[in-house]
């Protein structure tokens, strides 16, 4: 029987208030804190803490026999600490069981893997330790921001001691190949990849209450059928999506949780396994190495990085924020650095993107009228941090 790996991915940003020019050398808090705090409050209670609940009941009711895995954002934490304790604590009781796994990324969820090979290794380092002192885990497995990853990269994260890495099963990696089978970097095959598998983990976290979709309404026996189908052969099912599929994107009144409930119990009581990464490696062996030379990720039809890297907006802002790094660290100012840790955050290039007009998913989330005006914000606030950096420098 299959083995179905759950992987949730639990971020945040810290989002920039509008910060216009005559701002610009009189104001330093960057941060619309009354939308950062009612956002978090809001995802907390319609998903952090119901689905850490029910998690929790079927972790409890099945004796252990259901596990997942999560990699939260240190800016997620962040947040959760300073608005929402309560969905802090409900993670904390999940890692108490035994049951959880919780899965290394960026701290500040940055694209530093692809413009700074130090700036990434800090941002791990700091993630796995924020993960060992809020949940007693030292991470063996790895997910890059949105699920980046290269060759190179596999290599990077192998030399900084994981054992595992989770991407995207991206068609055109794969060609005929599965996503259900482990595989392995091209460079260093010690580090064990887990795709996901796209089409099941896109039913339930864009498709999952479309009425115009021709399988709505799904059911959990129709969606365990699809799992075991003959049609979707291999070893494991990867299930990768956004935390807030459950509640907060796809409401309460979808059935969501009803849903996964039912899913769960059905799973179990055929025989099927819920595995997480760290014991799925030991479990099985990789069917062959994959060669991905040039960087994927879960974003966008495309599945490459052009959400970020896409127009001369998103590279202006990136090249301008990584060369202020030398600065920022020879300085050593907490306050700064926090900025400098937010300021990475790769949802602040994603809304410069030019594919929303093609991509409605970009669009619903993005919260500025369009990619220029969200550079300018962008580009006023990293001024205005420069010219802090670039004082406290001369002085």
């Amino acid at each position: 029987m299959k083995t179905i790996c759950l992987y949730f991915q639990i971020h945040q940003p810290l989002r920039l208030k509008k910060y216009r020019f005559f701002n610009m050398g009189v104001d330093t808090n960057y941060l619309d804190e009354h939308l950062n705090r009612t956002t978090a409050q809001k995802v907390a209670g319609s998903c952090y803490i119901p689905m850490n609940d029910l998690l929790l009941s079927l972790i409890e009711r099945h004796n252990g026999a259901l596990r997942v895995s999560f990699s939260i954002s240190g800016l997620a934490v962040e947040q959760m600490k300073q608005y929402a304790p309560e969905a802090l604590e409900s993670f904390r009781r999940l890692a108490a069981t035994g049951c959880v796994e919780f899965i290394a990324e960026t701290y500040s969820h940055s694209l530093s893997s692809i413009t700074s090979p130090d700036e990434f290794r800090e941002e791990v380092y700091r993630d796995m330790a924020m993960i060992e002192r809020e949940f007693g885990q030292k991470p063996t497995t790895f997910r890059n921001t949105e699920m980046i990853y290269s060759d190179s990269i596999g290599e990077m994260v192998s030399q900084l001691g994981f054992t595992a890495m989770i991407t995207e099963g991206a068609k055109h990696i794969l060609g005929w190949k599965s996503p259900n089978y482990l595989y392995a970097n091209a460079i260093n095959p010690r580090l064990k990849l887990l795709l996901r598998n796209a089409r099941l983990s896109d039913d339930l976290r864009y498709r999952f209450s479309d009425r115009t979709w021709n399988e709505w309404p799904l059911t959990a026996d129709k969606y365990l059928s699809w799992l075991t189908s003959d049609r979707n052969p291999g070893d494991m099912v990867n299930l990768f999506l956004d935390y807030e599929t459950f509640g907060y994107h796809q409401s309460a009144d979808t059935g969501i949780f009803d849903f996964f409930g039912r899913f769960v119990d059905l799973a179990l009581s055929e025989g099927l396994v819920f595995d997480t990464p760290h014991h799925i490696i030991e479990r099985f062996q990789p069917v062959s190495v994959l060669h991905i030379p040039y960087a994927i990720s879960w974003t966008d039809e495309e599945r490459d990085l052009t959400a970020w890297f896409g127009n001369e907006l998103q590279n202006e802002a990136i090249s301008k924020l990584y060369a202020q790094r030398d600065k920022v660290y020879a300085i050593g100012d907490e306050g700064l650095m926090h900025v400098w840790r937010f300021m990475q955050t790769s949802n602040h290039f994603y809304y410069m993107s030019t594919k929303w007009f093609s991509d409605n998913t970009v669009a619903n989330v993005n919260p500025y009228g369009s990619p220029y005006e969200a550079f300018i914000n962008y580009m006023n606030v990293l001024s205005d941090f420069i010219r802090q950096l670039d004082e406290r420098v001369q002085n």
